[in-house]
């Protein structure tokens, strides 16, 4: 729902109309449309505003686009004159070199990929759970790029119907090549047992002892950072799940009997999250160790404990990150856009740092690399371009966007995703420091 007409003084004189009308409904984007459309991160229509379908199906989502350019936008790459790395690969191939030559193999939190990019999570969502999942799961596996697979999905759907539908999928389009699976767990999913039913399932065995399985413990999102997951569902769904005692119901919204359902977003002390990891190494010790954090002010320091204490990746969730169905006070105003999180993040040499948020072509992940990442997530734009074609929509995605890190790796003088530095970018981001002399080698990140 848009916000409508803003007067010249800038106030947003039809969403104040509509909460007179609606009330505490209009704390949300409208139910109907969850796990339909697209929130937040500059939807068209305003801050917070679904966009439009792209395909008219009930999975169906659509494109962010109409707001402003964020930090890691404004950022350009700049190739410098002089290449070091660019003479070093000449002599080594005795010829000269073209982004055919740059090599994107990447290792993502203990796991081989093709390249440096991963599926974000998908969950509960009619979107994240359905046929759209499976479709995105195969062309995954055959892209050969790690899959997150996202929290709620059993207590709300059951846990052979979708998660393992979705897992089955990606194995068999995997085979024995690179790529993985990881598994979020929230406090609803830890009540499922979802992590002990997944280790011990013979069909996920051989990603498991291949060392392609992993367990991320989700502390926040970007869409609502410091909120748990949470939808408005209807009166016959509200009863059921009060029934089984699954997740946290509000009071009724609107004149419908629909109810918010909350999922608690558990919490976390450095001590707590010291813990938890060391739980998940020591009773899964074949499954990689995976913690997803939300956009928050002390991100550095959360990051750096979760290493510490073993994680073999972090993800990043940028403000800009996830479909973002949350409150509208949320979408566009909480939490710290991904490049400032990115910048206060101080990744250890070999340390795995997952970026996410509004990733969908080369320039930006080229940018999230340059500040630190170690590989990118598709969210929104992985489901849209699996509902234009549920066969070969992300693997022409992933085949664009990877033509377009070769070209910029290549202009940039460098060939590996790994190479890239802060210095790459312009203006230089705090930290950076003067641009790589002439002479210099600029071996690996500042």
């Amino acid at each position: 729902m848009s916000t409508g007409t803003v007067t010249a003084a800038g106030f947003p004189e039809e969403a104040v109309r509509a909460r007179a009308r609606h009330g505490a409904a209009e704390v949300f984007p409208p139910s109907g449309e969850y796990g339909t459309g697209l929130f937040g991160a500059g939807a068209a229509g305003g801050p917070g505003a679904p966009a439009p379908e792209s395909g008219g199906t009930p999975a169906a989502v659509a494109p962010w686009g109409g707001g402003p350019p964020d930090a890691l936008d404004a950022l350009r790459p700049a190739p410098p004159v002089f290449m070091p790395r660019r003479l070093e690969k000449l002599i080594a191939l005795g010829r000269e070199p073209g982004h055919d030559d740059v090599e994107l193999h990447s290792g993502i939190g203990g796991f081989d990929a093709a390249l440096p990019v991963y599926l974000s999570a998908f969950g509960s969502t009619r979107a994240g759970s359905g046929d759209l999942a499976v479709a995105a799961a195969r062309q995954a596996g055959r892209l050969g790029i790690p899959m997150v697979v996202g929290e709620n999905t059993v207590p709300v759907h059951g846990y052979r119907s979708v998660l393992l539908a979705r897992i089955e999928a990606y194995a068999e389009a995997v085979g024995d090549g690179p790529g993985g699976v990881v598994v979020q767990q929230s406090t609803e999913d830890a009540d499922s047992e979802v992590w002990n039913l997944l280790y011990s399932d013979p069909a996920v065995r051989e990603l498991r002892d291949s060392g392609r399985l992993g367990f991320e413990l989700k502390t926040g999102q970007g869409a609502k950072p410091g909120l748990g997951g949470m939808t408005v569902v209807g009166a016959a769904e509200a009863e059921r799940l009060s029934a089984a005692g699954l997740f946290t119901l509000g009071a009724e919204l609107g004149p419908d009997g629909s109810r918010l359902r909350c999922a608690t977003p558990g919490t976390f002390t450095e001590e707590i999250l010291r813990q938890q990891l060391r739980f998940m190494r020591n009773n899964f010790p074949l499954a990689r160790v995976w913690v997803k954090f939300h956009p928050g002010r002390d991100i550095g320091t959360a990051a750096a404990t979760a290493w510490a204490a073993g994680a073999d990746a972090v993800t990043v969730d940028g403000a800009e990150g996830g479909t973002g169905w949350a409150p509208r006070v949320f979408l566009d105003g909480v939490g710290l856009p991904l490049a400032d999180c990115l910048g206060l993040v101080d990744r250890p040499e070999g340390a795995s740092l997952l970026a996410s948020g509004r990733m969908w072509e080369g320039g930006r992940a080229v940018r999230a690399l340059a500040l630190g990442a170690t590989a990118v997530g598709l969210g929104r734009a992985a489901l849209l371009a699996v509902d234009e074609d549920r066969e070969h929509g992300l693997e022409r995605l992933v085949e664009a966007l990877a033509l377009e890190l070769r070209l910029l790796l290549h202009a940039l003088g460098q060939y590996r995703p790994g190479d890239l530095t802060r210095a790459d970018l312009w203006p230089p981001p705090p930290g950076a420091g003067r641009p790589v002399p002439a002479g210099a080698a600029g071996g690996g990140r500042p």
